[in-house]
């Protein structure tokens, strides 16, 4: 009979099967998705697979009204797909996944994977893989897990089926010829529907307690204003805390390098507060994994200061804001004191326009002097401009920062002496 040991291997079999594999990757065209916000959309995606140890060969485009219910893309792109699957079997690297760039459902996998004779993963079970990856502490290693049977859950039925194609038989001793899962196979998976609801709900207890100590930790940490880094993955918040607080960090050039907050005290002239770095937002996060995040994201909901960072030299780093503003928004921290710390201005590339080009002038060929004029010129004090690997404007951030904070400080604890020499701490 199967059991508990068949579902955690099946966790495995979700997540885990991106490693050193070679991969095509998915996206539509859509009314309201154009296709230069397509290609943006898929070079992300395959930043993403790349995180996770795939190596992308190709990618297939479609343009139409919507996604597929039954296939996500039309017939005739599958079958493109599946003919270049099939021409790629006696290379050395043959396709050994398809990545498409939304969320699919266990009725779209099913089809897909029964058409193109590969594994099929989505943006989301993608990052739930990354996130396993780099889950370090109980608290994160506890989120991820929870994420994963949520996203599972749905597609159990699936799951079964690839199962039965790999090693034959249902609960009821179906084989080759078994269609679906009837008879015993039906009581079997609801049996195994219930196993994960109650492992659901084991985590959400246990993330109840560790959300407690946290809470706990975070009152004991006195009358310090706290201050969290936000913003977009990989646009540089952990080698800003690195830089302010003169601690190690973990950070690398990857999409989530930074996924277990980090709280460290820091202070600025004779002013200590708490700087925190979270974790970083993206397009179409998966909603399990803002639930599951939570309590992580309660560094966020608690701080006094907000800094948004910004990496000014990504090509479409307007939108990025509005992702994170958006998340923001969701985590009730929209009305927050906040400013902007626009990033890796020693990577902005621009091209200057010609004077005989009557064409509107676009990102692409505004120079960063220039876009410092445009709507961000009205944020004022709210808005800097810093390079964090190359030091740019550092002292000018403490400067800014240590204003802020210090207002903050008198606003909130009126009565209290927030000047402090480096013994009294």
């Amino acid at each position: 009979m199967r059991n508990f040991a068949t579902l955690l291997y099946m966790k495995e079999f979700v997540i885990s099967e991106v490693k050193a594999e070679t991969a095509v990757l998915v996206g539509l065209i859509t009314k309201t998705q154009d296709e230069d916000r397509t290609k943006e959309y898929l070079d992300e995606l395959e930043f993403l697979a790349e995180t996770a140890g795939a190596r992308v060969v190709r990618r297939y485009t479609q343009r139409v009204g919507g996604p597929s219910q039954v296939t996500y893309v039309g017939s005739g792109k599958l079958q493109e797909i599946r003919q270049y699957i099939k021409d790629c079997e006696d290379n050395e690297e043959p396709v050994g996944m398809v990545i498409f760039d939304d969320e699919l459902s266990a009725k779209q996998i099913r089809n897909i994977e029964k058409e193109l004779g590969v594994k099929i993963l989505d943006r989301t079970s993608l990052i739930l893989d990354i996130f396993a990856m780099r889950a370090q502490t109980a608290a994160a290693k506890t989120q991820v897990e929870l994420a994963q049977y949520r996203y599972m859950l749905p597609r159990l039925q699936r799951l079964w089926t690839h199962l039965e194609r790999q090693g034959g038989g249902s609960g009821s001793g179906g084989g080759k010829g078994s269609v679906g899962l009837r008879g015993p196979g039906e009581t079997q998976l609801e049996m195994d529907q219930r196993i994960i609801r109650q492992r659901i709900s084991l985590l959400k207890e246990r993330l109840e307690e560790i959300d407690k100590q946290k809470t706990t930790q975070r009152k004991n940490r006195g009358r310090l204003i706290r201050v969290a880094l936000v913003g977009y993955t990989n646009v540089g918040k952990s080698t800003i805390m690195n830089l302010l607080s003169k601690s190690e960090v973990f950070a690398e050039n990857k999409l989530f390098a930074t996924l277990d907050t980090t709280v460290r005290k820091v202070v600025v002239e004779n002013l200590p507060f708490l700087l925190a770095d979270t974790v970083g937002f993206i397009r179409k996060l998966p909603t399990d994994l803002v639930d599951s995040f939570k309590s992580t994201l309660d560094e966020t909901r608690e701080a006094d200061l907000l800094i948004h960072v910004v990496d000014i030299s990504h090509p479409d780093f307007e939108e990025q804001i509005n992702v994170v503003e958006k998340t923001l928004a969701d985590l009730g921290c929209a009305e927050k004191p906040s400013m902007i710390v626009f990033n890796k201005i020693d990577n902005y590339r621009w091209t200057p326009q010609d004077d005989d080009d009557l064409t509107p002038p676009t990102r692409e060929n505004i120079s960063l002097d220039e876009l410092k004029r445009t709507w961000m010129a009205r944020l004022n004090d709210n808005c800097l401009f810093i390079s964090a690997t190359q030091r740019i404007n550092i002292d000018e951030l403490r400067e800014v920062i240590y204003k802020k904070v210090r207002e903050l400080h008198v606003q909130k604890y009126p009565y209290n002496d927030f000047l402090y020499t480096t013994e009294d701490l």
